[in-house]
């Protein structure tokens, strides 16, 4: 692993679950990090963090001189930013916070770092606002874990440039990332909002009692789950077609798949149908600790991305 780019030193701003992540993809891509948490707890929180996902990705391969000794920490958002060629932001999703926070981070920070956002859901074109410089401001949402999910979502503002854009997908494409260009902004980007599809579906089925918590996961997990984690739903779609392809799907489909589409519901998130949700996970988990689970999905996941690797076939 190489970055093959002049950026060799990454400032991490907000610590938590994603930003810790972020950390450790980092430095086992052989970058110097400097990161910034102004939560008390936040350093421990953060190398004990890195520590812990360090053996997943020995089992990666770590690039030429990575390390978790080349992890710096600072007190101040300024001083971490001030040498940094890149900016990775994991701040809370409050417009106002980011627009303050990127306002700093545009002042402190050398005119030509990108300043990139891992937001989920709110628009780059707001959080650029307050800066001097919005054109090297973009969004680079990444899919948890960082450490291990290659999918990064590259979007611009409204005042982003073109060059920004390529410098952003270039630096993760040579750190193991797969950026693609979200050419608008909108919520929730892509990837939420394909998830966000299904977990509409998901929550009505649970809440007209179609079906239990624990079914709904195993009819996904079992089923499209396993075909989606090796390609996407029009890829699917078009294997599923045979010799004819995706045409002869659409041809044959594209009538009763439009009649499940008007069939499908958005329910409201009522604290009844939060409560049944959340007490069918906790049936489904029955006496399995969240961490065993954690650790048992990274492990399959990090096979499976070698296995798609090693096929030469699958994008």
């Amino acid at each position: 692993m190489s970055t093959s780019t002049d950026i060799q030193r990454v400032a991490v701003v907000g610590t938590g679950v994603i930003g810790a992540s972020w950390v450790a993809h980092f430095l086992a891509h052989g970058l110097d990090v400097n990161a910034t948490d102004p939560s008390p707890g936040a350093e421990e929180r953060l190398r004990e963090a890195v520590a812990r996902h360090w053996p997943t990705l020995e089992r990666f391969g770590l690039a030429a001189g990575a390390s978790i000794e080349r992890l710096r920490f600072h007190d101040s958002l300024e001083d971490a930013v001030s040498v940094a060629d890149f900016v990775q932001e994991n701040g809370p999703e409050r417009m106002g916070f980011k627009i303050d926070l990127f306002r700093r981070m545009d002042a402190a920070a050398p005119p030509e770092t990108i300043l990139a956002s891992s937001s989920s859901g709110l628009a780059i074109s707001g959080v650029q606002s307050g800066c001097a410089h919005p054109q090297r401001v973009v969004l680079g949402h990444p899919f948890n874990p960082p450490h291990l999910i290659p999918l990064v979502e590259v979007i611009g503002g409204e005042q982003t440039s073109a060059e920004a854009i390529e410098r952003t997908m270039a630096f993760y494409a040579a750190i193991g990332k797969r950026p693609i260009h979200v050419k608008r902004e909108v919520k929730g980007h892509i990837a939420n909002r394909l998830q966000a599809a299904l977990w509409r579906e998901a929550f009505h089925l649970v809440d007209q009692g179609v079906a239990s918590v624990a079914d709904i996961d195993t009819a996904i997990a079992h089923g499209p789950g396993l075909r989606w984690a090796v390609m996407g739903p029009f890829m699917n779609l078009h294997l599923s077609g045979g010799a004819g392809g995706i045409e002869h799907v659409l041809a044959h489909l594209g009538g009763p798949i439009e009649d499940w589409w008007k069939d499908l519901r958005a329910p409201s998130m009522t604290e009844e149908l939060k409560q049944k949700v959340a007490q069918g996970v906790s049936q489904e988990l029955g006496a399995r600790r969240p961490g065993d689970l954690e650790s048992a999905r990274d492990t399959l996941l990090l096979n499976l991305i070698r296995a798609k690797a090693d096929t030469g076939k699958l994008d």
